[in-house]
């Protein structure tokens, strides 16, 4: 059993030794230089209207991961990062919780928690009040974090027309 132990120690090791050279290689820490090649920095504005509490705190792993990615983080200027809240996500950023269920109030929680991270990270979070008005959010219930604008459109266009790239989140 000693023998089949000390073997199975090396091929764990040989493959922790292979993933390591895969990804700390020079092809790994490239990844994303065709994309990136001749930018000064990353500009996107994110148009939420997904309003799904265990969903955002899924696709918002991966929105944080654009601005906290290394690559991104090397370009010469800090990245520009807007989220946009409209439509439904809205009721995503409300305080508010009666008839939600425990686990989409737990997952909303996370969700703020993210935000106010994100916020301390320089990224700009709004919300559409036009959208707020028309699902009947109450204004007072929403984040602090979170800018008010009147018509999130207007927003994710101006943004748009000022270079940033725009990811929708529908």
């Amino acid at each position: 059993m000693k023998g089949k132990a000390k073997c199975l120690v090396r091929v764990c090791a040989g493959l922790v030794w292979v993933a390591a050279a895969v990804c700390f290689s020079p092809a790994a820490a490239q990844e994303y230089a065709a994309a990136l090649q001749g930018l000064e920095r990353l500009d996107v504005v994110f148009d939420v209207a997904q309003g799904n509490p265990a969903a955002a705190n899924v696709v918002f792993w991966a929105v944080r991961d654009v601005y906290q990615a290394e690559e991104v983080r090397a370009l010469p200027e800090k990245p520009r990062v807007v989220v946009a809240f409209r439509g439904p996500a809205v009721r995503l950023l409300s305080t508010k919780r009666e008839g939600v269920t425990r686990e989409d109030a737990e997952a909303m929680d996370r969700f703020a928690a993210t935000l106010r991270e994100m916020k301390k990270d320089g990224v700009r979070l709004e919300v559409c009040l036009y959208a707020v008005q028309v699902l009947g959010v109450d204004p007072a219930s929403l984040l602090p974090e979170v800018d008010r604008v009147t018509n999130g459109f207007v927003s994710v266009v101006g943004y748009q027309n000022q270079g940033y790239a725009v990811v929708a989140i529908p």
